[in-house]
């Protein structure tokens, strides 16, 4: 983003901005199906079922591969369309298409790579995973500079920097995994047809990936209020939401050990680890979100700066006080994650999808009744409000939890 603000300008800014919501719903359908098939893998890991565990590993790959091709499919002809329904821009339509046109066709190299991350991340080598990840960034930053400044091949290049990224860095992961984790690889008679495995995969992988995804519609639809405040504000809020995950980096990555943690550890019969774990999870996510906090309340405007390279006060000011507002809110999005993938893990797909559900609805209902009337500060305050909301609702629910109500009566 820092990249396209400075070297191509606003309106390839805004453009790549406008399809921030798209880009998210995509990747994180990717992730949270990734993510989701982890928790069966992780949970024959943590029984010790090799067997089994190549069955699921060999599965994961055939449901990937499917789940790809139809995606990429519904992308190729349904994106322009998309872009126009969410009222983006005139003068920034064909420059968002050119971007995520090209992410949605190559949806399949991301699939690939948030799956052999999750299976490394399902055995227990979150740092490698971690590794592949910043080697991934790194990668796409280089490229990024390549293809604008120095090739000037537009913003259409941005998103083939973030296919090509993405496919090394799979690459990597799976020759890592051939030689690190060669129990992981299944062989040919391991892809077989059983259906209570494909059953229990497609329902933890998508769940999860609506959990994502269903997040990000009701973001698309905020999209939409967005994009009618103008190209400014659509800058504005693409560069504070770049900065804001930048931020939350750490409690991005606590999702995936959360979820991993806890699914082998259930799949172990260690229970009291745990509610141990979650603990201490609990403990460093919240230290780190009113930390980053405070940072983010007195920084807020440079950070804009260095990111949009511009000196419009009016979409410094906007991106700004996007930081500062949510950004208290930091701790309360601490709990929902932690909570959301400790119930993940421990199978539960109703309970996270329904928090997720809720996340939506409440966008749509912001869009119809509070930002016609609050204009961009509505926008803002939607989602600190709704992880409140959330939070609470997990929190019940992760107490209602048959494993976690067993522990509190020993306890008692």
């Amino acid at each position: 983003i820092m990249i396209v603000g400075r070297y191509l300008g606003p309106n390839a800014l805004a453009g790549v901005g406008a399809t921030a919501a798209i880009f998210e719903l995509v990747i994180g359908f990717a992730l949270g199906v990734g993510n989701g098939m982890g928790v069966v893998i992780a949970r024959c890991f943590g029984a010790q079922d090799m067997t089994q565990l190549k069955r699921a590993v060999a599965s994961t790959l055939v449901i990937g591969f499917g789940l790809s091709l139809m995606v990429s499919t519904l992308g190729h002809f349904g994106m322009y369309p998309l872009l126009e329904f969410l009222g983006t821009p005139t003068e920034i339509i064909d420059l968002s298409y050119q971007y995520i046109h090209m992410i949605v066709l190559c949806v399949g190299v991301t699939f690939a790579y948030n799956l052999c991350a999750g299976l490394l991340r399902a055995v227990g080598d979150s740092q490698a995973a971690l590794y592949f990840l910043i080697f991934s960034a790194i990668i796409n930053t280089v490229l990024d500079i390549y293809f604008i400044a120095y090739l000037h091949m537009g913003v259409r290049s941005a998103g083939i920097a973030t296919i090509i990224s993405q496919g090394i860095s799979a690459v990597l992961c799976f020759t890592y995994i051939r030689k690190k984790t060669p129990f992981l690889i299944p062989s040919k008679k391991h892809f077989t047809w059983n259906k209570k495995l494909y059953v229990d995969l497609l329902g933890q992988g998508i769940s999860m990936g609506l959990m994502f995804s269903v997040v990000s519609i009701g973001t698309v639809i905020l999209q939409t209020s967005i994009n009618a405040l103008g190209s400014t504000i659509i800058s504005a809020q693409t560069s504070a939401r770049r900065i804001m995950i930048f931020a939350l980096l750490p409690i991005i990555a606590m999702n995936a050990t959360v979820t991993t943690f806890t699914s082998q550890n259930f799949g172990a019969r260690q229970y009291r680890r745990i509610v141990e774990g979650l603990r201490q999870a609990m403990a460093i996510a919240i230290t780190w979100s009113i930390f980053i906090s405070i940072v983010l309340f007195f920084a807020s405007s440079y950070l804009n700066e260095l990111v949009t390279g511009s000196n419009d006060e009016e979409l410094i000011y906007q991106a700004s006080l996007y930081l500062k507002i949510s950004s208290a809110f930091y701790p309360a999005l601490s709990i929902l994650v932690i909570l959301r993938n400790a119930l993940q893990g421990l199978g539960q797909k109703m309970m996270p999808l329904l928090s997720s559900i809720i996340e939506m609805l409440g966008k749509i209902f912001f869009v119809i009744f509070i930002i016609p009337s609050t204009g961009y500060l509505g926008v803002i305050l939607v989602e600190p409000i709704l992880w409140c909301i959330m939070a609470i609702q997990l929190y019940y629910a992760f107490r209602k939890e048959p494993v976690i109500r067993s522990l509190k009566k020993q306890s008692e």
